[in-house]
């Protein structure tokens, strides 16, 4: 069950241990003899050393690509709306381009952000806020002031619209108010929090990891199992079961997560609540894992009584890979990871061209029951879908799995 019950220790606890981050060599493995894999020269890399590391040569990346230039051609950039959706396949696509370098694929994210300026945005919730992190990325990459401005609405609906829990967790659904008040949801930690935590990391900015920081805390403390994995959504109006795990949204825990304890280690700091969080689900996640498969079950922890699935398994993997590199998690993570691999490649189909196909990703998500989970349909060419494992693929790559 959450930690619900305990909460308002939890949160002390959390408060007083938030204020304890700390400048030090701060890789876990270095304590125990390993460098951090994602360094050149033993230095936090470069952009070119990201890219190095990464292996652009490799399988992964020649996948990842023809998966892309095959999305591309049957889905032009300003035929997808502003949303979460293409929010996700956008990040696949700049991870994807910032180890390749091959301009379609920055000019793929232009398009679309530049559609969508043309027409019009708005921000209600956190799914619709997030666009601004592929904003964030194109200023980072263009310097054009049309992007900064779409980050700092972003960050003008976050102080002045969101509502928040007692304790400062940011409202799902922005100003709309469930019993009384905010409503926690675990997809709010990738769709708003890899803003915030790119934006901290560009701009050198600690208001922004900090914020992050704060929210991996308060929605650990709520959404948290004593098991290691998260329930879905805390204070919904309809029937959420408290007793299971949505896949796909602890993988969105798992992604947002490490990225963000990533760039701590960067700045030589150190989330002890974020760690100790992320390490446990990760944990609990490698022995949830479908051993058959190397996928996940849509729901977690009910094996066998619904399906495994796709960008689950993506958002692990691409999770567990980045906490890997920077010493956050140990070897014992990397056939868990291959496995996942494995697991996703199968799932890959092909059209009638002979061009991969992302497949068997469970449609968008609200909190519900293990009947609603369980009865979601699944299908192929899903952005979020493809963008997840782009993102694994590209963060995997180069990785002693082989």
């Amino acid at each position: 069950m959450p930690k619900i019950q305990i909460s308002a220790h939890r949160i002390g606890k959390i408060f007083t241990i938030m204020s304890m981050l700390f400048l030090s060599c701060l890789a876990i493995a270095c304590d125990e003899g390993r460098g951090i894999f994602d360094q050149c020269g033993g230095k936090w890399p470069d952009g070119n050393c990201y890219a190095q590391v990464r292996d652009p040569a490799g399988d992964n990346i020649e996948l990842a690509t023809a998966i892309m230039d095959r999305y591309i051609q049957e889905y032009p950039a300003d035929t997808l709306g502003w949303s979460w959706e293409p929010t996700v396949l956008m990040t696949g696509v700049y991870e994807l381009y910032r180890v390749t370098g091959h301009e379609r694929f920055l000019q793929y994210m232009r398009d679309w952000m530049d559609a969508n300026l043309e027409i019009g945005y708005f921000m209600f919730c956190s799914d619709f806020a997030s666009p601004a992190l592929i904003a964030a990325f194109l200023y980072m990459e263009t310097g054009e002031e049309r992007y900064r401005a779409v980050v700092q609405d972003a960050f003008t609906y976050l102080e002045e619209t969101v509502i928040r829990t007692e304790d400062g967790g940011f409202n799902h659904w922005g100003e709309a108010e469930f019993n009384g008040g905010a409503t926690l949801w675990l997809d709010t930690l990738f769709m708003v929090g890899t803003m915030l935590t790119r934006w901290g990391e560009f701009f050198n900015d600690s208001a922004a990891l900090d914020e992050m920081g704060l929210q991996v805390a308060v929605f650990t403390a709520w959404l948290q199992s004593e098991g290691g994995l998260y329930v879905h959504a805390f204070n919904y109006n309809k029937p959420v079961d408290t007793d299971i795990y949505w896949g796909r949204g602890n993988g969105w825990v798992s992604a947002a997560g490490f990225d963000y304890l990533r760039a701590r280690l960067i700045r030589g700091e150190r989330d002890v609540v974020a760690e100790e969080a992320l390490v446990a689900q990760a944990k609990a996640a490698r022995f949830a894992q479908d051993q058959e498969s190397g996928l996940w079950w849509i729901v977690l922890n009910r094996p066998g009584e619904a399906y495994v699935e796709t960008s689950t398994a993506a958002l692990f993997a691409y999770g567990m890979a980045r906490g890997w590199r920077y010493g956050l998690l140990f070897d014992e993570f990397l056939p868990v990871i291959k496995r996942a691999m494995d697991g996703i490649r199968a799932t890959i189909t092909t059209d009638d061209l002979g061009r991969p196909v992302v497949s068997n990703v469970s449609g968008p998500t609200e909190a519900g029951t293990f009947e609603y989970y369980a009865g979601l349909p699944v299908a192929d060419d899903l952005g979020y879908g493809v963008g997840a494992v782009v993102l694994a693929l590209v963060e995997t790559s180069g990785l002693p799995i082989e």
